[in-house]
């Protein structure tokens, strides 16, 4: 059985232009990826489900990739510019008072009790440390102090006082390792020079200290004060040097070095210079002398240097003449002395021959006056 043709008829139109061989149409353009021929004409092809999750896949992806990249990016530029802020000392963190240590450097403070400490304190509780410590790391995961011994003494003590573990770090500027020990120390030094609050006894002391150190090049205190204190005017480090004497032959005996004025300090230091004796007529004036006062050890230093006589004869009357420093200790120098414990602390009280003090850690000048007068009238009321 045989199957019959279907025949079309197909109508050409009859009003067609004239083409010119080189007008001929070029080629049609090969198919894209979202189209297939048919046949007879190209239509769009339809993509399914899956082949849309994947290429939205695929997008998603890059663009992840992408941000992650530059993330990568922005992270270490910022840990490049950490390290380099590290390295110059302009990073903070707080670290724990027990891990700090204070060996490397020899201080340039007076140890002792410190009559700034309160003030100190009062302004840290009130407003926080508004200049950080600043430390050296160690091998051992511990911090070597450079700046701020009163700072971390400070925090320390009120850790001890209050127990509060808000005062068990302290904000601490890392420098890292590679500073040579001179430049650290013209660091403590200049720090304590533009504060303007550092005695001439003190930076005398830290001059003697420093040639002292076998780590250090200098071995003389008075070559070693033109190291320490390059800032410092000529005439400056020379005070500094005449202090030296003082403290090379009287230091071990005095307690109140920082309390020496300029004037007494360079006249002492001449008149030990003048009288090899002298510097031992003044530790037997001294030693043994427990408890005694700024008042007294500064009498005792003015009578050396001849200041007593001078100040009499230059008041107009008769100077008297001054008497030799004693070769044995003066008697009468009985002195009773005790401590009491007090919501503020320890009060240390000190009497002798015409003078009753009492120290402790408490500004009395913020006490009204008549409140102030009434309590020590009461204080001698009772003493009869």
């Amino acid at each position: 059985m045989s199957r019959k043709r279907r025949i079309f008829d197909i109508s050409m139109p009859t009003d067609l232009p004239d083409v010119a061989p080189s007008d001929a149409p070029a080629d049609p353009p090969a198919p894209s990826p979202e189209t297939f021929p048919t046949g007879k004409e190209t239509r769009t092809a339809r993509r399914g489900p899956m082949a849309t999750a994947i290429s939205e896949t695929a997008g998603a992806a890059r663009e992840r990739q992408q941000v992650e990249a530059q993330i990568r990016a922005e992270n270490d530029a910022l840990a490049h510019e950490h390290v380099r802020l590290k390295k110059l000392g302009l990073v903070l963190e707080t670290v724990p008072l027990d891990a700090v240590e204070t060996y490397k450097l020899t201080r340039d403070r007076a140890p002792g009790f410190d009559p700034e400490l309160e003030e100190l304190k009062q302004s840290i509780q009130a407003i926080g440390l508004s200049n950080p410590i600043r430390v050296e790391p160690r091998a051992d995961g511990k911090y070597e102090l450079i700046q701020g011994f009163r700072r971390l003494s400070a925090y320390r003590t009120l850790l001890e006082e209050t127990g509060d573990d808000t005062w068990a770090r302290i904000p601490a500027a890392i420098t890292q390792q590679g500073d040579s020990l001179e430049s650290l120390y013209r660091r403590m030094v200049d720090e304590n020079l533009v504060r303007k609050d550092i005695s001439f006894a003190e930076m005398a002391k830290l001059a003697v200290d420093y040639a002292a150190d076998p780590d250090t090049a200098e071995s003389d205190p008075d070559k070693a004060v033109a190291v320490l204190f390059k800032s410092a005017g000529y005439q400056k480090r020379s005070y500094i040097r005449g202090f030296i004497k003082v403290i090379a032959r009287l230091g071990g005996v005095l307690v109140y070095p920082q309390e020496i004025p300029r004037s007494l300090g360079l006249a002492l230091a001449q008149r030990l210079e003048e009288d090899a004796g002298l510097s031992d007529r003044v530790k037997l004036e001294l030693e043994g002398w427990d408890n005694r006062s700024i008042t007294d050890e500064l009498g005792v230093l003015r009578k050396a240097a001849g200041l007593v006589q001078q100040e009499v004869e230059s008041a107009g009357e008769a100077a008297p003449v001054a008497p030799a420093m004693p070769k044995t200790p003066v008697a009468g120098k009985a002195k009773t002395s005790f401590q009491l414990e007090r919501r503020e602390g320890r009060a240390k009280c000190t009497a002798a021959a015409g003078r009753l003090e009492i120290r402790l850690s408490r500004d009395f000048s913020t006490i009204d006056r008549r409140k102030l007068e009434q309590a020590v009238r009461l204080l001698l009321d009772n003493l009869d």
